[in-house]
């Protein structure tokens, strides 16, 4: 009997691995199969599954078994199989197989791979071999295209999927060639090669092909152009060639769209130019004739037009509108170079102008200077004007006046210190900084006052007197007085143009000594005016002689103060000062006259008079205070004894006051306790009323609304009661209505399917003919009568014999019949 442990049962798809230990040859055993283990054998594997491939599925077995051509193993001298060692095998779909001793199953059962459309795999050859009648190399690359299965070989490694590029309308796919090969198109293409792949789809690029970019199409319209660039020489999609670094335009007259190829670079979109009717421009290095740009060259272009500028070409001054001239209006040219105008022989660097009214648009070899417009000038008002030729300058004034071509507006430059006397005479703080220099400086001379003009061309000056307006010549400038100011006067103080004639006054300070060394300061004021004959030239420019009359003036008269004031002791001089400053000064005339300038002093006035030692003031100081504490102390006295006065008649009204305001306080408050004794009465009183009334009012309220409360909750329940009522007679009313509709609905169906059925009927015999109705009728008593006569019978009855039959009157039918032989069946 066998043990246990040597009998093995295999189940179907099942093996075994058995080692025969004498012959040490390994065998395999296959299911469905009981298995008794010798003692020389061991069973080295198993039961194992059998490997089972699906349907589109594979596996790869190591160290596969070598079979002969017919399938059947193939053995070496010791009856073992024999292997390919370190060889693998691909086995697809088929029946349920063993593992050989040695084989193994590398990784798994795999379904096979599916390669959809738009896609496919970049192969690569491991060791050489033969595809198809196609000797592959080691190292080649080729693509599996879908849509497909892909059958994996052990020879062929699977690199990557590929997947194709969607190559949208108005798109292209840049390639770049890895290796020299030829494309699907048959092109040759070189290693580092790049072209553009137009055509709209699905594009797979080969194993040699590499996708560097989808380049975007230019969307070209009648206002925006492409300036492309070439990078290197090549032919462009038009069959143009193009050299490298050349530049040109691509409209929409060309395409309407553009995709640039791989020597192209865009360089911008141009916008188109437009010039309207009254416009111009002028286009600098223009595209000739030949294609290529006029360098150093000037185009003249008018509106109405538009163009783009061409690669080279640039606008000079951008554009520019037709220059319009009215009446009062004209152009200052300048030739850049000689040309001729019509008739006219222009010189380069010649002006001439151009006067409205007029339209002008200047050629290129035209600069336009400037605009001008014709200047209109009051009496009053007036310009400078240069003539660039001879460098003349002349005053306009009065009268509209338009430049002419040799002239140009000159500008006055006054002294910082004019500038500043007229921004304070004329009371404008922006006049130095916003004056245009080209007017005529002009100055109103105040009332009563002298300017003083002096041409420096001519060597001579003129006075005017005003009030009057002065009007600046070009080589004219005012005459500045410089006069002393202040107190004690101080030279170069005051800076003024005109020249007051008075009657004025002016005051100084003058230190005096009297004849005993008192020194005195004497405040003065002088009134003075100028006499002049504004008739007399000599007179006019006399009073302009002293330039600080002022100063000059106070000097003199301070040197007479003095010298008379030396002359006289203090307390004499104090006394009689008046007298002594105006006979040093006037002595036995009227007035003080400077025959100089014609300066009349007419009047002294002595304002002040301090010491200037402080002794002398300390004395004369409490001298005065003396006398003025004395009449202090008698006015106190006085206002005393009137004050107690006014003091002792206010106390008698006072207590008068007081014993009359007691009296009316005690009648007040005698009024003030029977007032309130009758608020306490009024106040008890109306306390009772009024809680009785509240009460009363209270318990009405009460009353009231328990009345309100139910005639509301009776109004509240009629209500409801016929809003039910009227609810459930709507509801009937609407059931009603409802069932009448669908009765009536029903009714108009009825009708209408009866009156289709008649119409049918109708429409059916009328189709079929009364003939053939009446055929038809007659058909089967007809063919029942001929039947009978084709058989030979004169009636017949037909039974199945389990159903009762009346053979009363059929019996009539047969008795009296043809003498004919009857059968019945």
């Amino acid at each position: 009997m066998a043990d246990i442990n040597s009998v093995i049962r295999i189940k179907p798809h099942q093996y075994i691995h058995v080692l025969d230990n004498n012959t040490n040859v390994t065998r395999v055993e296959i299911g469905p199969f009981t298995f008794t283990r010798q003692d020389h054998e061991k069973v080295v594997a198993g039961p194992e599954p059998m490997i089972m491939i699906p349907l589109r599925n594979y596996c790869t077995i190591a160290n596969p078994v070598v079979r002969k051509d017919d399938g059947a193993l193939v053995l070496d001298e010791y009856n073992q199989v024999k292997l390919r060692h370190g060889d693998e095998e691909i086995r697809f779909s088929q029946d349920p197989f063993p593992l050989y001793p040695g084989e193994k199953l590398v990784g798994k059962v795999t379904a096979l791979q599916i390669v959809p459309p738009m896609r496919a795999l970049r192969l690569r050859a491991l060791r050489d071999f033969t595809d198809n009648k196609v000797q592959r190399v080691a190292g080649d690359e080729w693509l599996y295209e879908g849509p497909g299965t892909y059958q994996p070989r052990i020879e062929v490694r699977i690199e990557e999927e590929i997947k194709s590029t969607i190559i949208a309308p108005n798109q292209a796919l840049k390639l770049r060639a890895n290796k020299a090969f030829t494309d699907r198109t048959g092109v040759v293409r070189k290693a580092g090669e790049e072209w553009l792949i137009r055509t709209v789809g699905g594009y797979l690029p080969g194993v040699d092909e590499k996708v560097i970019d989808t380049i975007n199409a230019y969307i070209l319209t009648d206002k925006k152009a492409l300036h492309l660039k070439a990078i290197k020489s090549f032919t462009d999609e038009s069959g143009k060639a193009r050299k490298a670094g050349e530049e040109w335009l691509v409209t929409s007259a060309d395409s309407e769209t553009h995709i640039p190829d791989v020597y192209e670079t865009v360089v911008g979109e141009v916008p188109i130019t437009t010039l309207s009717n009254r416009q111009y421009c002028v286009v600098l290095d223009p595209i000739g004739t030949t294609g290529k740009p006029q360098l150093g060259q000037k185009e003249l272009r008018k509106g109405e037009l538009s163009f783009f500028l061409r690669p080279g070409e640039s606008l000079e001054r951008g554009i520019q509108n037709v220059y319009v001239l009215n009446e009062q209006e004209a152009l200052l040219l300048r030739a850049k170079e000689t040309f001729t105008e019509g008739t006219t022989n222009h010189l380069a660097g010649d002006r001439w102008m151009i006067y409205g009214p007029t339209d002008y648009v200047p050629p290129v070899q035209v600069d336009v200077v400037e605009k001008r417009i014709s200047i209109p000038l009051d009496d009053n008002e007036g310009i400078y004007v240069r003539d660039i030729k001879s460098g003349k300058v002349t005053t306009i004034s009065g009268r509209s006046y338009m430049l002419k071509p040799n002239e140009e507006l000159w500008s006055m430059e006054l002294e910082k210190t004019v500038e500043e006397i007229l921004v304070k005479d004329n009371n404008n703080p922006e006049f130095a900084d916003n004056r245009d220099k080209t007017r005529v400086v002009t100055y109103r001379a105040p009332h009563n006052s002298a300017v003083q003009i002096y041409d420096y061309k001519e060597k001579k000056s003129r006075v005017v007197f005003g009030p009057d307006l002065v009007m600046l010549g070009p080589d004219e400038r005012f005459t500045v007085l410089s006069l002393s100011g202040e107190k004690p006067k101080r030279p170069h103080m005051i800076k003024a143009i005109a020249l007051y004639l008075g009657p004025d006054f002016m005051t100084d300070v003058v230190i005096v000594e009297t004849s005993d060394h008192a020194k005195l300061s004497l405040k003065l004021s002088y009134n003075w005016q100028f006499t002049v004959d504004k008739t007399k030239k000599e007179d006019a420019a006399k009073i302009f002689q002293v330039p600080d009359f002022v100063g000059d003036s106070c000097k003199a008269i301070a040197s007479r103060v003095r010298g008379a004031v030396a002359s006289v002791p203090f307390d004499d001089f104090h006394k009689r000062s008046a007298e002594i400053i105006r006979q040093a000064v006037f002595g036995t005339q009227e007035n003080f006259a400077f025959t100089s300038n014609n300066l009349v002093i007419t009047n002294i006035d002595i304002q002040s008079v301090e010491p200037v030692d402080q002794r002398t003031r300390d004395s004369l100081q409490k001298s005065v205070q003396l006398a003025i504490e004395i009449t202090t102390k008698s006015q106190e006295a006085a206002a005393r004894h009137e004050a107690e006065k006014l003091e002792q008649g206010a106390r008698g009204r006072l207590e008068r006051q007081k014993i009359n305001d007691e009296a009316a306080a005690e009648i007040a408050k005698k009024e003030l306790l029977e007032l309130q004794a009758q608020s306490a009465a009024v106040e008890s009183t109306g306390q009772a009323t009024a809680e009785a009334q509240a009460t009363a009012e209270a318990q009405a309220i009460t009353a009231q609304s328990n009345v309100d409360q139910a005639r509301l909750r009776a109004q509240a329940t009629k209500i409801r009661a016929e809003s039910e009522l009227l609810l459930i007679k709507q509801k009937r009313e609407a059931e009603l209505a409802y069932k009448k509709q669908l009765d009536d609905l029903e009714l108009q169906r009825q009708r209408e399917l009866s009156t289709i059925e008649a119409k049918k009927f109708k429409q059916l015999v009328d189709s079929i003919g009364q003939e053939t109705l009446k055929s038809i009728a007659q058909s089967g008593p007809e063919m029942q009568a001929k039947l009978l006569q084709g058989l030979g019978l004169s009636s017949v009855m037909i039974t199945d014999g389990s159903s009762p039959i009346n053979l009363f009157n059929t019996a009539n039918g047969l008795i009296g019949g043809a003498p004919k032989a009857s059968k019945k069946f």
